[in-house]
């Protein structure tokens, strides 16, 4: 299968287990399987013959022996008394034989009895099956001839009420002349009808000799009742450690898939992500894990088992159930019961076609619908704010709702499709049964078949439909994990656009933090022109490098470039001479100490969420960065300080506190380099202006990129750089701007204005 082979890798680690599973469903089938004979033992052997279930009887009186063997070949009567013992009141253990057989009481007579060590029992039962038929073939014309209106007598219907024992001794001298032709008419009759024959003619033997009949058909009944039990118990133990590792496969595939998953989004460069919405990479993780997860246990459970369960009932139909009536000379009969099970499987393949048919279209448009309803759910939930700044909650809730419609109809057409599959397959279940009545009460009534053996073949039919419901079920599973698997599949393939070359350069533990663009382009997939176009500058360690220009110029994807959250286009970014490309991710990002223009705290506490920088920081570092990025004011504050809890995302903090969390989390590191990506936006000018004056006497000789909108946090740095439109446009210290850079100039007036209002 598709799916199993695009899960072979992560199913390899539980070979062992899916063997166990595979043999331990095998013996669930054939527990499952060996059900019906035993039903049909006690029907067939426990009820219509009272427990007798050997034609060759335990105990025959001498007499009746003697009968009997007048209708055996030499051979045949040979071989049966050699393998019985006489018993008369010489013998040794005539008392013991007594007790168990009243018969003995009259020491007059005798009996024989099965000796205990035969191994030709088997043989045995043919012989006295056909020596049986062919003495009431016998009486039966006997009859005819001295009742010419005498009806035909029908074999099946003979029971112990019939036939007199002490009738047959009498009238048995007169068959010996006619026994050879009766014995080759018996030899050429079913199996089964003279076995049957027998069966009730053994029950007047055993009357006769004293063995109590009743005794012996409720221990046959208890016997083989305990036996089922046993047996439904081992499938039962088997189904139950099926499901166990089933589960135990199941659970540990998803784990080990949702941590590649993880690992592989983790690798992502922005340009992955920029692929991949959020929302999407979410679904994948979750939803289409636990699709494939579903896929495996019930495949395990299920489609494993219905072949088990299928085959072999069939094999069971043709070679046990339909022994019965294999011999009958209505060969339109014979065939009846496998042309009912042929025809029902034919119409479950057609309704499981249609409706595959109509509804695996929609199984590929499911995830989708999840992914785009995750998305508005995530937006609504994100922005929850400014929907309601603006009023538009009635516009948020018309797109939830179309997109929750939408899901819904999609979901209400799968749902409705395939649960019409269960009902049409019990309907034709149902109707196999009633088929198999309707044909096997023929021929019963014909004398050609056994009620147990009908019965169980009804309940080989029914597990052979069971198992086409089980695939039925299946088809269910099958093509939402199909989709979810190539979904998954999708992000696995995915290779990042960032990689770490093959053989690395290193950086020292401690390096001077140069860093130089040299003729540097950048341009997102699939944009039509580049957002960066051959730039060059170098920031110098120990001084402030700044970058301004307005909304959409390429500053933020300038420094996103230095971390290699993209890789250039063209041209290169050198930190003390060593291209950044060179360099794996790891090694090149424990030297930046970098804060995002979306300032991103974890839910925990302030402590945890400081020593994010730095794992290991002490408490002291701790409050030092702290102090430096003038967060420590506002913290001490707080009731439990450095441990007052943070929400998700940083809920319970203001806009500038969160700000001056993230600087401070990022000089924990005391890195060489610093990367501030508009990272002053929400403080206050006095605010502002203390957080330079401490980073100036806490970084030291760190090399510092600013990116920033407002003049006022930059006119200080040691170099700024104006972007206007993905290019360089302005380069020098404030003054040396405002004389020689238009662009700046107009940014410094616009702002100097909007203070002067």
């Amino acid at each position: 299968m598709i799916i199993m082979l695009k899960l072979r890798k992560y199913l390899k680690p539980y070979v062992f287990w899916l063997i166990l599973a595979f043999i331990l469903l095998f013996g669930q089938g054939i527990c499952d399987l060996y059900l019906p004979n035993l039903m049909s033992d006690i029907v067939n052997v426990g009820i219509s013959n009272y427990g007798i279930d050997h034609p060759s009887p335990e105990a025959i009186s001498h007499q009746a022996m003697e009968t009997l063997t007048e209708f055996m070949s030499a051979k045949n009567s040979d071989e049966v008394k050699k393998e019985y013992t006489l018993i008369d009141s010489s013998s040794k253990d005539y008392d013991k034989y007594c007790q168990q057989y009243s018969y003995l009481n009259d020491k007059t007579k005798s009996l024989y009895v099965l000796k205990k060590n035969t191994t030709n029992r088997e043989k045995l039962d043919d012989i006295f099956s056909q020596a049986s038929l062919a003495l009431v073939l016998s009486v039966q014309d006997m009859a005819k001839t001295m009742n010419k209106n005498s009806s035909d007598v029908n074999l099946l219907q003979i029971n112990s009420d019939d036939i007199d024992l002490s009738m047959l001794y009498q009238v048995a001298p007169y068959l010996k002349d006619t026994a050879r032709s009766y014995i080759e008419k018996a030899e050429h009759t079913d199996p089964a009808i003279s076995k049957q024959i027998a069966n009730a003619f053994v029950r007047l033997i055993y009357q006769e000799v004293g063995l109590d009949i009743s005794r012996l058909q409720s221990n046959y009944i208890l016997y083989i009742g305990l036996y089922m039990i046993g047996v439904t118990l081992l499938g039962v133990i088997s189904s139950i450690l099926v499901s166990l590792i089933a589960s135990r496969i199941s659970s540990g595939t998803s784990r080990r898939i949702r941590q590649d998953l993880f690992t592989k989004v983790e690798s992502f460069s922005n340009a992955e992500f920029d692929q991949f919405s959020t929302a999407s990479l979410i679904t994948r993780t979750t939803n289409d894990v636990t699709q494939i997860q579903n896929f495996i246990n019930m495949s395990i459970r299920m489609i494993c088992y219905a072949p088990i369960l299928g085959i072999g009932g069939i094999i069971l139909v043709s070679t046990s159930a339909m022994s019965a009536i294999e011999n009958n000379a209505n060969s339109s009969s014979s065939t009846a019961f496998i042309s009912i099970i042929i025809g029902a499987i034919i119409v479950l393949f057609v309704i499981m076609g249609t409706i595959m048919l109509a509804a695996l279209p929609k199984f590929k448009i499911l995830q989708k619908l999840i992914d785009k309803l995750n998305l508005i759910t995530r937006e609504h939930l994100s922005g929850i704010l400014v929907i309601r700044a603006f009023g538009s909650e009635k516009h948020e809730e018309e797109r939830f709702d179309k997109a929750n419609n939408d899901l819904t109809k999609v979901n209400l057409f799968v749902n409705r499709v395939m649960t019409f599959l269960i009902p049409v397959m019990t309907f034709v279940m149902n109707c196999v049964s009633i088929f198999i009545v309707w044909v096997g009460s023929y021929i019963i009534a014909e004398g050609n078949l056994q009620i147990g053996d009908m019965m169980a073949f009804i309940q080989y039919s029914m597990l052979i439909i069971m198992s086409f419901l089980m695939i039925g079920a299946m088809f269910i599973i099958i093509p939402r994990a199909s989709v979810s698997a190539n979904r998954i599949a999708e992000v696995l393939a995915t290779e990042p656009s960032v990689k770490d070359p093959e053989n690395p350069k290193s950086l020292p533990n401690v390096i001077d933090g140069k860093i130089c663009f040299d003729n540097v382009s950048f341009r997102y997939n699939g944009a039509e022109k580049n957002a960066l176009t051959n730039i060059s500058f170098t920031a110098m360690p120990g001084q402030t490098t700044a970058i301004i220009g307005s909304t959409g110029s390429g500053k933020s994807t300038l420094v996103n470039l230095i971390p290699r959250f993209y890789d250039v286009t063209s041209g290169k970014i050198t930190i003390d001479g060593t291209d950044i490309r060179e360099l794996t991710t790891h090694n090149l990002r424990e030297h930046i100490g970098f804060v995002q223009q979306k300032s991103v705290l974890f839910s925990g506490d302030i402590f945890s969420n400081l020593r994010y920088g730095k794992v290991d920081a002490a408490v002291d570092e701790v409050k030092q960065a702290a102090a430096a990025a003038q967060a420590s004011s506002f913290i001490e504050e707080k009731p439990d300080q450095y441990h007052s809890p943070i929400a998700q995302g940083g809920a319970n903090v203001s806009g500038g506190q969160k700000q001056r969390l993230a600087i401070a989390r990022a000089l924990i590191k005391k890195s060489e380099i610093y990367i501030f990506d508009d990272s002053f936006s929400a403080l206050d000018f006095k605010t502002d202006a203390a957080l330079r004056d401490a980073l100036k006497k806490y970084i030291g000789h760190s090399a510092i990129i600013i990116v920033a909108q407002r003049i006022n946090t930059i006119m200080y740095a040691d170099h700024i750089l104006v972007l206007d439109e993905g290019k360089i446009v302005g380069s020098g210290t404030h003054n040396e701007l405002l004389r020689n850079c238009t662009a700046y100039r107009e940014i410094a007036i616009s702002q100097h204005l909007a203070i002067e209002k």
